[in-house]
């Protein structure tokens, strides 16, 4: 039986016309923006680490349930590591980013990106379910939508991996950057600082959690494990 996911084409939400339309919307967007060296140099250098860190929790022959399209390598990265007896399913509410997305994972049949919303529960029985870098875009309401969502997709052995912004330490020289940075374009993000992932879950009793940062506290990997 395949746990690809199957849902109906949700409109894009206004929020992310009105905040994200420079980042995300246009043409000229992904021309920009879908470059590993601008995604580094968005996460400070720390690209390349984040997206391991990521990878080491999935294992080939997994099934990944990715939600939200990403920009630089990390989907054909992560395609790749399943390898063609796993499957990876990747999720956006945002056609233009599905499409880039089929064109960067074209030549692995195994890896399907449909336009779907991410705060939607799924009923599928995934290995991991890998939310990267999409918490902090979203409003607060929708950051405790799609954290379910995500957990509801687990298996009975799985996890589902968050990596996003966190609270860096108070000596970290890009905190009063990253302030200013969230100020003017990322309105949600500064949530990330105040607010635990765990504590997003209607029902985080139902997994085991652990949580690391990096670079100075600056980023956050978070781990949910199925009890």
């Amino acid at each position: 039986m395949s746990n690809r996911v199957k849902t109906p084409q949700p409109a894009l939400p206004e929020y992310m016309e009105k905040t994200y339309w420079w980042a995300y919307l246009r043409p000229t967007s992904i021309r920009i923006f879908d470059r590993r060296p601008v995604v580094s140099a968005i996460l400070w250098g720390q690209y390349r680490r984040l997206s391991d860190m990521a990878l080491r929790q999935i294992s080939r022959h997994d099934r990944v349930l990715q939600l939200a399209c990403v920009y630089g390598d990390l989907s054909a990265r992560l395609a790749r590591q399943v390898g063609p007896k796993g499957a990876l399913d990747i999720i956006d509410i945002a056609p233009i980013q599905v499409t880039n997305a089929r064109r960067k994972l074209a030549d692995m049949p195994w890896a399907r990106v449909s336009v779907a919303d991410a705060a939607e529960p799924r009923g599928a029985d995934f290995d991991c379910v890998l939310t990267f870098f999409l918490l902090h875009e979203l409003p607060d309401p929708l950051k405790r939508r799609v954290v379910d969502a995500a957990l509801s997709a687990v298996g009975p052995r799985g996890k589902a991996v968050f990596v996003d912004y966190a609270r860096p330490a108070r000596w970290h020289p890009m905190r009063p950057v990253m302030a200013v940075v969230f100020a003017l374009l990322e309105p949600y993000a500064r949530a990330m600082w105040e607010t635990p992932i765990a504590t997003l879950a209607s029902r985080p009793q139902d997994f085991s959690w652990q949580r690391k940062t990096h670079f100075g506290g600056l980023y956050q990997i978070v781990i949910a494990e199925r009890t």
